[in-house]
């Protein structure tokens, strides 16, 4: 019952805010798209050498599968870019019952930050997001990806890795805008645009100001995703558990029912064939 009402809180946090993180996820792609590779830190490119893996985990058990199978997905994303090359790969774990199984990984766990039961602000992961973003722009990390589970429904999660940075770009690189030195010196005057989006005051100052933000949003959503998917993970474990004590219970009734109808014929046949006996 507690796993219950927590999972209709977390489900409602996490929906209420799907439309937005995804419409945010769509104009950061869009942004990427028109605009050159080099325009800004959050959209570089660069050659993979360090990968920045966040985890997102439970702080407790009694959720079946929940961390195993997020694990599980990790070590395979782990395997595929070993495949074309050799980066190394550090872990930003939050969810204390994570460290049972970060051994898996065989990594290094550089943070660990405090999960919240049940998040609710996105200033409660303004620490963890902040890290991310400030180590891809100085050039720490090549790439930063999180792992999360996401939640599809009551009796459906699936452990997911997304790449929140860099930005991926589309098949149309080198078109739109491009974020030259000149227009980095914009006033608020200046309005730069690209495709469909104008820029006030200047492109650089725009971008430098709501890449971050969408970028924390995904992260945000993720860890909302997370918190739903765990409590509905341990909602349906603890009504399995349940199912399964009702049915250890029909069963030992049904065999002590059957000891006991046992030992009573046993008794009754022991007394006729005493008194048969003496007569």
């Amino acid at each position: 019952m507690i796993s219950a009402v927590k999972m209709r809180r977390a489900v409602a946090n996490a929906l209420a805010t799907r439309s937005y993180a995804k419409l945010a996820w769509d104009i950061i792609n869009d942004i990427a798209k028109k605009t050159r590779i080099n325009s800004h830190p959050l959209l570089t490119q660069r050659p993979v050498e360090k990968i920045g893996i966040i985890i997102i985990t439970s702080n407790r058990g009694l959720a079946g599968g929940f961390t195993s199978r997020l694990f599980q997905a990790a070590q395979q994303y782990i395997k595929d870019v070993s495949i074309e090359a050799e980066p190394q790969i550090d872990v930003i774990l939050t969810g204390k019952h994570g460290r049972k199984s970060i051994h898996k990984l065989r990594r290094t766990v550089v943070a660990e930050f405090e999960k919240i039961d049940l998040t609710t602000r996105i200033e409660e992961v303004f620490p963890m997001t902040q890290l991310a973003i400030q180590e891809y722009v100085h050039g720490v990390y090549d790439r930063v990806v999180v792992a999360y589970t996401d939640f599809v429904s009551a009796i459906s999660q699936l452990p997911k890795i997304k790449q929140i940075l860099p930005l991926e770009k589309g098949l149309d690189e080198g078109l739109g805008l491009d974020l030259t030195a000149e227009e980095t010196k914009n006033t608020d005057n200046d309005s730069t645009e690209a495709g469909n989006y104008t820029f006030e005051p200047g492109a650089r100052t725009v971008l430098d100001s709501i890449l971050p933000r969408l970028v924390e949003m995904q992260i945000y959503q993720a860890i909302l995703e997370s918190d739903a998917s765990e409590h509905s993970a341990r909602m349906l474990a603890m009504r399995n558990a349940s199912d399964a004590a009702q049915d250890m219970i029909k069963e030992l009734n049904y065999s002590f029912n059957k000891a006991r109808q046992a030992a009573i014929t046993q008794e009754i046949s022991e007394i006729v064939g005493g008194a048969a006996a003496l007569e």
